[in-house]
């Protein structure tokens, strides 16, 4: 690059530079082109722009700027910081996600840059991240560019964005907004960007330093809000929701610094440290500018006052299991933590939510419909708060509006009018294409808004994927042109022997869950020959969730796609509504994973409905083995599973089971159920009784009732105390635990009971 050249360029991002810093703003330099010249050319930039290299971060695979370098699967270590500049290198590989975690760590004044192939070729050029889009037996010539072709169009068409080409040295944009001159609103805590002091709330218990640390007045009256939590006796919980870079996590660690300080021990829980470690450096701040800071762990997930208090940091499953423990729990990024554990952190008599209504970390709206209903009927009184002013940049931001576009994170579903009297037969059934959902802006916010609702995992990355992967497919229902019910189908299966093979000596078949998990877990070389479609999301609208659409939609699906597969499948972390929703829909029980997801603590269910005469005998083959396995998988690896969970699961599955127990076997349960026997004695023919029962039940067998079925799944299946099954299903001693269990008991002896077992019963019944 000639010098004239290189002034061109830096000339272009300097300008660039210089508008961002003077409005407080982000602008992003996309820098295209030959890998090489992208490199030179922004090591140059770098070079002339008044931006510090300790302050510099590159985002990908090959290390060729002198400053911090992160790979792209990685990008989260960037979480909780803020930087001036943030490169962005997508020749290897372009992953959403990476880029959607690292785009608010960009300060207010810097700039994210943007290193990518030409852009008229981006979306046929194929890189690492297409690669593992390409799942057996697809080929990376299956992989389509739509979503590379959406984000370049996001590119050229918002405000705020330089585009180069640095191979013919041509400035296709300037990317500046040439703004009218305004008054940018600022915070305190920098003298040079204060324009209004930020009054202190007048009734406040916090110390002043609190509302001191505060940067808008949104900050301070969030804080304040967190001093509800100290109310009378009645529990109470706070919910402070706010997009990306409002100071939610910071408000919430002030707030932990202030109960802290005050002597309270303050447990801080978030999907990971990063997530809330900026709360923590809030937190410490306030202690040294209280005077209280005492000693702390190295890795700042610790800190302690000398007043006795402390704000510390548990992971999701921790927090969940000692929630009640805490004089206060805070759980940060609520949104990306499963239902199930949210649900326990109601044991905490003060608790405060903080989740990300738009971003990467999971939906905000999700947690409000999902988890808002179980914490309002709770015991808590319940306070919300919002944060919209953002503090690392000023309102108004162009990157940030061009990132919510171009990675989804503002889908959403549509508003609750225009679909609240959808029913199944006002709906229409939808096979949209990427194509389809491309041209109609707002089939893609709906349809992607609501595949956000149903998981908290969802994220930018599911974007790419939903418009490039081969194997996926989306199917909808609309109710007046608005979509009510999504579900995400991948096509799995359909293996060569190779593959297969592979699998079972260990190797990973990567986008076929169930065929990987039949084959190299429970060792079926075979699974993977037949040919499935996945349920890998399926979400209905909040406003009519129990209108039966999620039903009509499985029933749409299975017309559709019955005479083509041989299985329609579903793997999804277990709760006793989703077991049983699922068995509803003809879905029958084939696997429990034997350990819980990282983040949801949830164990995960896979269940099967078959299509063909070859998927009828993969459902019967599996089935019938999980029936055989389970009491002895339940009394091991499931012993902590809920009972309720483990019921549910057992009834959904379809098997055949037999019982043959012998005269002996027969004695000890029913002298159990009716007299003097003891469990502990002969545990197998219990476990064979209540597998057959919960699993196959006879005709006109006894219908037990849940908590007997619950007490059947503890103490028989897995082999808990009476002690434990007391505490653990609400009896006041282990002899109440113990009589349920007689009471469970005693129907099945008189349902499956040979001879032997019903001359115990009668001479019970004799006897009394």
């Amino acid at each position: 690059m000639s010098s004239g050249e290189a002034t061109a360029v830096v000339a272009a991002a300097t300008a660039l530079h210089d508008e961002a810093r003077a409005e407080n703003e982000r602008r992003l330099l996309v820098l295209t082109g030959e890998r090489e010249q992208c490199y030179d050319t922004v090591s140059t930039v770098l070079d002339e722009l008044p931006v510090a290299i300790t302050a510099t971060a590159l985002v990908g695979e090959r290390d060729f700027l002198r400053c911090r370098q992160v790979a792209p699967r990685r990008a989260s270590e960037l979480l909780g910081t803020t930087t001036d500049c943030i490169v962005v290198d997508a020749h290897d590989e372009f992953r959403p996600n990476a880029l959607g975690q690292v785009v608010g760590a960009v300060d207010g004044g810097g700039l994210l840059v943007l290193l990518a192939p030409p852009l008229d070729d981006w979306p046929v050029h194929r890189d690492g991240f297409d690669a593992g889009m390409a799942v057996p037996p697809f080929s990376t010539d299956d992989v389509t560019g739509h979503f590379r072709a959406r984000f370049v169009e996001t590119l050229r068409g918002h405000r705020g964005i330089a585009i180069v080409d640095v191979d013919t040295d041509t400035v296709e944009a300037d990317g500046l907004t040439h703004p009218a001159p305004r008054l940018v609103r600022q915070g305190r805590g920098d003298g040079s960007r204060v324009d209004a002091e930020l009054p202190t709330p007048a009734d406040h218990d916090f110390p002043d330093e609190a509302y001191d640390a505060c940067l808008t007045g949104d900050q301070v009256e969030a804080v304040h809000d967190f001093e509800f939590l100290a109310g009378d006796s009645k529990p109470r919980a706070l919910v402070l929701e706010a997009d990306r870079g409002r100071g939610k996590s910071s408000a919430a660690g002030i707030a932990a610094g202030a109960y802290a300080a005050a002597g309270q021990d303050v447990l801080v829980t978030a999907p990971s440290y990063q997530n809330a470690a900026e709360g923590f450096d809030r937190a410490r701040e306030l202690f040294e500018e209280l005077g209280v800071a005492g000693d702390h762990s190295d890795e700042n997930t610790h800190l302690v006052t000398t007043t006795g208090g402390a704000v510390r940091y548990e992971p999701p499953q921790v927090a969940a299991e000692t929630a009640a423990e805490p004089d206060l729990l805070v759980v940060d990024e609520a949104a990306a933590i499963s239902v199930r554990l949210l649900d326990e952190t109601l044991a905490a008599d003060r608790v405060a939510y903080a989740s990300t209504v738009h971003g990467y970390e999971g939906a905000g709206r999700g947690f409000a419909v999902r988890f808002r209903d179980h914490l309002d009927e709770s015991d808590h009184e319940v306070r919300e708060a919002f944060l919209t002013d953002p503090i690392r940049y000023a309102a108004g931001d162009p990157v940030e509006v061009w990132s919510f576009n171009a990675l989804g994170l503002a889908a959403s579903p549509p508003v609750d009018p225009l679909v609240v009297d959808a029913t199944p037969d006002s709906v229409e059934y939808g096979r949209p294409s990427a194509e389809d959902l491309l041209a109609d802006p707002t089939l893609l916010r709906e349809t992607f808004g609501l595949l956000v609702l149903a998981h908290y995992q969802t994220a930018p990355d599911d974007l790419a994927r939903l418009l490039d992967a081969p194997n996926l497919a989306v199917r909808t229902l609309t109710h007046d042109g608005h979509v009510v019910s999504v579900a995400l189908l991948a096509r799995e299966g359909g293996l060569d022997a190779e593959t297969r093979a592979d699998c079972y000596e260990g190797g990973r078949i990567n986008g076929n869950m169930i065929p990987d998990v039949l084959t190299s877990q429970l060792r079926d070389e075979a699974a993977g020959k037949t040919v499935g479609q996945r349920v890998v999301r399926i979400a209905t609208h909040h406003a009519v969730r129990s209108a039966g659409l999620g039903s009509h939609l499985l029933s749409a699906i299975r017309d559709e796609f019955a005479a083509d597969v041989d299985w329609l499948g579903v793997g999804y972390g277990a709760t006793p509504e989703l077991l049983d929703f699922w068995s509803r829909n003809d879905y029958g029980t084939v696997h429990l994973s034997t350990t819980r997801n990282d983040v949801s603590g949830e164990y995960s269910a896979v269940m099967l409905s078959p299509c063909s005469a070859d998927g009828e005998t993969l459902h019967d083959r599996h089935a019938d083995w999980f029936a055989r396995r389970i009491s002895g998988v339940l009394t091991d690896a499931l012993r902590d599973m809920a009972p309720d969970e483990g019921r549910v699961a057992l009834a959904a599955c379809e098997a055949t089971v037999s019982l043959d127990l012998d005269e002996m076997a027969w004695r000890a349960v029913a002298g159990t159920a009716y007299g003097a026997g003891l469990y502990d004695v002969a545990p197998g023919p219990f476990r064979e009784l209540v597998v057959k029962h919960l699993v196959d039940p006879e005709p006109g067998a006894p219908d037990l009732s849940p908590q007997h079925e619950r007490v059947l799944v503890s103490r028989v299946l897995q082999a808990h105390d009476a002690e434990t099954v007391a505490a653990d299903l609400g009896y006041h001693s282990s002899r109440l635990a113990m009589r349920a269990l007689g009471e469970a008991l005693r129907p099945l002896v008189a349902a499956y009971g040979d001879e032997t077992a019903q001359r115990e019963r009668r001479r019970h019944d004799d006897e009394n």
